[in-house]
């Protein structure tokens, strides 16, 4: 028997009797996207369910057709259009990162389809990524005209070094699971048909560790990222910067219209 805990529209999560909780974003068949207040569970949830009594291991999964496509497009409008809404979402996009380096449970992704932007990040920063062959991560930030800040700087370069991490975010070239595996941007990629077994799978193992163990583990292993922390917060701070710019309105309106943006010379 599982209990739920409903977080936004379309983020719960269900805690098992095996020690496992499941953030599981939808809804379900469509294309799961962060709303303002799904942004901000994000930012919170990680300590809430470490905090959860019984639980040893969090799975991120999608009941979509894929993992996130980042925030809506009224949260984008929102920080194109309201400093506070920028303040807002740098406060939260900084939350994220630091509440799942500080999460002493493990933390396991299951990425199908489509990983960009906010759902990007969480994927990654996952202690241990599981990707779906077809799944396709995506670093949108350059091509609507910002700075990749939620999450890039501080774990691409550590993930499939420099030369791919600047490729691939300057690009914004879509990646599957199957060359995320190669690059080491992702800990596993498998058939799609195979990807959520396989994570439940990796996720009740760890629930069935040694707590003290793993957390101590982990807490070791992000010491590095925490000495990419100033290379984040500037990076994040380039970001929500981008959005007060004209780069950041044309871009988002390029992809509303359909067609390629045209960035005019700084």
């Amino acid at each position: 028997m599982s209990r739920r805990i409903d977080l936004a529209l379309n983020l719960h999560v269900e805690i098992g009797e095996d020690g496992v909780a499941e953030l599981i974003f939808g809804p379900e068949g469509g294309m799961p996207a962060t709303d303002a207040q799904g942004h901000a569970a994000l930012g919170t949830v990680w300590a809430q369910l470490a905090a959860e009594p019984g639980v040893r291991c969090i799975l991120v999964r999608s009941l979509g057709k894929g993992f996130c496509a980042g925030g809506t497009p009224e949260v984008v409008q929102s920080m194109l259009d309201s400093q506070s809404a920028r303040l807002r979402v740098m406060r939260e996009g900084r939350a994220i990162v630091q509440g799942m380096m500080d999460c002493d449970l493990p933390i396991v992704s299951a990425i199908n389809g489509a990983a960009v932007g906010a759902g990007a990040a969480v994927a990654l920063l996952a202690d241990v990524s599981i990707a779906g062959q077809r799944a396709k991560i995506i670093d949108g930030h350059t091509k609507i005209g910002v700075a990749a800040g939620d999450h890039a700087a501080i774990i691409w370069p550590l993930l499939c070094g420099m030369a791919k991490a600047k490729y691939h975010l300057l690009m914004c070239t879509a990646i599957d699971g199957t060359e995320a595996e190669r690059i080491g941007l992702v800990s596993l990629a498998l058939p799609d048909e195979q990807l959520l077994d396989k994570a439940r799978e990796v996720a009740r193992t760890l629930a069935a560790g040694s707590p003290s163990a793993l957390a101590f583990t982990k807490r070791s292993l992000n010491h590095w990222l925490r000495a990419a922390w100033p290379a984040f917060e500037h990076s994040l701070a380039l970001e929500i910067l981008g959005f007060a710019g004209a780069d950041a309105r044309e871009g988002f309106a390029a992809i509303q219209e359909r067609r390629a943006p045209k960035f005019e010379q700084s």
